[in-house]
């Protein structure tokens, strides 16, 4: 089968394909059957049990900060010691893999044997990933590296990557890929994700962390409520296991040896701005307290009830810190900050949704009802 035809195939049974994709809501990733992402085809074994026990040991003493505020890192792009992904175009050449979700994406290899994830097409997830990934780094958290490519060429990339794979996948041709070996596809304005570079502490049946396993982790509660009043802020509602990640710093293998630095982080921030994803008016309107007097913080009126994020009352020095450094930003900052994620570029809902200026008013709506509730309760 010939590239053309290859496409032509595809074009052909993408409707079928997107009959049958999960249900979701106005672009949001379809979600699992269960709250833990889950590895299947593992016999049971001993060593089931020994990394169950670290995974559950690590969980138990992560912190949650990489490192110190930095604002710089609101604006930056992310560090990449090839350079390969701050230029103004990227080279790769297209792996064949299922990458799960609705949105259109796909896997792309480097020169030097790296993986990177693009995503592609008029996608929130673009902008949202941008702009949260950086607003966390600023803050000390850990988070993957996303950048913003005005020009990649993916060389033996089908005519709709995310798609075609899906399709022929589903029919048994997806060794057809390999015939496109000769071919590329050029994209424009895509988004790069490298992942943070540390190994996962995972089990066979655990591959992230739930916002409920926060209870059995020993950090101090101020930091536990700050990570927590950081994602209501950002309304993170697409929380399931598999978008968070427990990694561990030591740099060492983690199956079967204690992790001595274990660290919590958000993997997936494709999903807020919202509810749904990039959504001004739903950003703007949806309270960050569930209740004031009491600083509980709630996402049960999200999607999915929230999720894996129960319902918590925040302390008073989470709330001070959170809202202290979320009002530190400037203006200028926060507007290229956002223009630098091209947000008035992708709007979903509303015509103001286009207005950086807009943006930067519900920004301070939000910190304005952090910095105004209080003094919390003990």
């Amino acid at each position: 089968m010939s590239g053309r035809t290859l496409g032509a195939c595809a074009g052909v049974l993408a409707a079928v394909a997107v009959s049958t994709l999960p249900l979701r809501d106005h672009e949001g990733e379809a979600r699992p059957s269960t709250a833990l992402g889950t590895r299947e085809g593992r016999a049971s074994s001993p060593a089931t049990g020994i990394r169950a026990h670290l995974r559950d040991e690590a969980l138990s003493h992560a912190r949650l900060r990489l490192r110190d505020n930095d604002r710089r890192a609101l604006l930056a792009q992310p560090v990449d010691p090839t350079g390969a992904l701050t230029g103004d175009s990227v080279e790769c050449r297209f792996v064949p893999s299922a990458t799960g979700g609705t949105s259109f994406k796909f896997d792309c290899g480097l020169a030097d044997g790296k993986i990177i994830r693009v995503k592609y097409g008029h996608e929130p997830e673009i902008h949202a990933e941008v702009a949260a990934t950086r607003l966390l780094a600023a803050l000390g958290y850990a988070s993957d590296h996303v950048y913003l490519v005005p020009h990649l060429r993916c060389h033996g990339c089908p005519p709709n990557p995310f798609l075609t794979t899906l399709v022929l996948d589903a029919i048994g041709l997806s060794a057809n890929l390999e015939r496109l070996r000769g071919t590329f596809k050029d994209f424009e304005w895509v988004s790069v994700e490298r992942k943070f570079e540390a190994p996962p502490i995972e089990d066979d049946s655990r591959t992230g962390w739930a916002w409920w396993e926060l209870k059995n982790v020993a950090a101090p509660r101020d930091d536990l409520d700050a990570m927590r009043m950081l994602a209501v802020f950002l309304a993170h509602w697409d929380n399931k296991a598999d978008n968070q990640r427990l990694v561990c710093m030591d740099g060492d293998a983690v199956d079967t040896v204690p992790c001595r630095d274990p660290l919590l982080m958000i993997h997936d921030l494709g999903s807020t701005f919202g509810p749904l994803k990039v959504n001004l008016s739903q950003w703007r309107q949806t309270p960050v307290w569930m209740d004031r007097a009491t600083c509980t913080v709630s996402m049960r009126a999200m999607p999915y009830n929230g999720g894996t994020f129960t319902d918590a009352r925040i302390t008073e020095a989470a709330r001070v810190r959170v809202g202290r450094e979320l009002a530190a930003f400037t203006d200028d900052e926060l507007r290229r900050w956002f223009a630098a994620a091209h947000f008035p570029e992708y709007y979903a809902a509303t015509d103001d949704g286009k207005d950086i200026a807009a943006w930067l008013q519900a920004y301070h709506y939000r910190v304005n009802q952090i910095l105004a509730a209080g003094p919390c309760p003990s």
